[in-house]
């Protein structure tokens, strides 16, 4: 059964009226520690197989709409809050795009996490069958954009930016690679802005931020996961090489588009940092450290045994390689 969020309720901390930064910075470990948890990242990961075989959205909780209100936003200017908001929608928005490009990347190699993230099509080409991952990201527009119209009364004006379309080169494992890397990387940042902005809110619109957060928990666990495992001689040192290289291109070629830098300055842009006090820049800077510093505790105990025993051999066919016939679905 699902229950009604509560108004006045508080998921970081006692409900404050302002808010410094040392209790900022408490009230993001208190959201770590029930968010990220090593028992709940092991748990997503855990997951996968079945979601591979049978994928099933996750369910939200029944939301207040109405009860989100400016005095719910705490610890920074609501005009930056709803700046906020604006970019993360432009963000969000063109799921199609990112969803089919990774299909695209990892159908060459692991089917079923390619249906995971971007369902299957027809002989003819079409979309016949979503992916879990779609699935669920796709609800994240909606549910900022309404959030933006409850705080302003207006619907939110924004031009999604483009995603990167599937570029293959003569190197489809490499491709791959560096691909699954910025994806993880993305999911990284939504999970780090999506929990620090649950610790400058309250009540419904902090519950509602929640939702967006397990989602983001949840795909970004996976996914750092499989690659790990589909990549088993990758190490943080390689994954350190592959992040420069894209330094260099970037370096090279200003307007190249995809690389992480450029991902980097696109999102500064769209969130409008400049605009952010020093303590908000600050205490978004711990939330990146913290939550990575909490994703590399969980990142020790995924051993190559471990992935093994959970996916399957690396490099070859893997568990959970049944796919049930595709179903048409009214996929708007």
């Amino acid at each position: 059964m699902k229950t009604t969020l509560h108004t006045s309720s508080d998921l970081a901390a006692p409900r404050p009226n302002r808010l410094n930064y040392g209790q900022v910075q408490t009230r993001i470990n208190q959201l770590v520690g029930e968010y990220l948890a090593i028992a709940t990242l092991q748990s997503r990961l855990e997951d996968l197989p079945q979601q591979l075989l049978t994928p099933t959205p996750r369910a939200w909780q029944r939301i207040e709409w109405d009860a989100i209100a400016t005095p719910q936003i705490v610890g920074i200017q609501p005009d930056i809050f709803i700046k906020i908001l604006a970019g993360t929608i432009g963000t969000e928005a063109p799921i199609r795009g990112y969803t089919q490009a990774s299909r695209q990347y990892l159908a060459h190699f692991y089917p079923a996490m390619a249906r995971f993230v971007g369902g299957r099509l027809s002989d003819t080409g079409d979309l016949i069958e979503l992916g879990l991952w779609e699935k669920e990201e796709r609800r994240h527009t909606p549910a900022l954009s309404r959030i933006y119209k409850q705080l302003t009364g207006q619907s939110p004006q924004v031009t999604p930016h483009s995603a990167r379309p599937y570029s293959p080169s003569a190197d489809l494992k490499k491709d791959l690679y560096r691909h699954g890397l910025h994806r993880i990387a993305t999911e990284y940042g939504a999970t780090c802005l999506y929990l620090w902005m649950m610790a400058h809110t309250t009540g419904t619109l902090q519950s509602v931020l929640a939702e967006l957060l397990i989602d983001e928990i949840n795909h970004m666990t996976k996914f750092w996961g499989f690659g790990l495992w589909a990549y088993p001689d990758s190490s943080f040192f390689k994954i350190g090489q592959t992040l420069f290289s894209a330094l260099q291109e970037k370096w090279r070629n200003p307007h190249i588009q995809g690389s992480l830098l450029h991902t980097l300055g696109r999102m500064t842009q769209e969130l409008k940092w400049a605009e952010w006090s020093f303590t908000n820049q600050a205490s978004l800077m711990y939330t990146f450290g913290r939550v990575m510093y909490q994703l590399l505790q969980w990142h020790s105990r995924l051993t190559p045994e471990y992935l093994r025993a959970l996916l399957g051999e690396p490099g070859g066919k893997y568990k959970a390689q049944t796919i049930h016939p595709p179903i048409a679905v009214k996929l708007s």
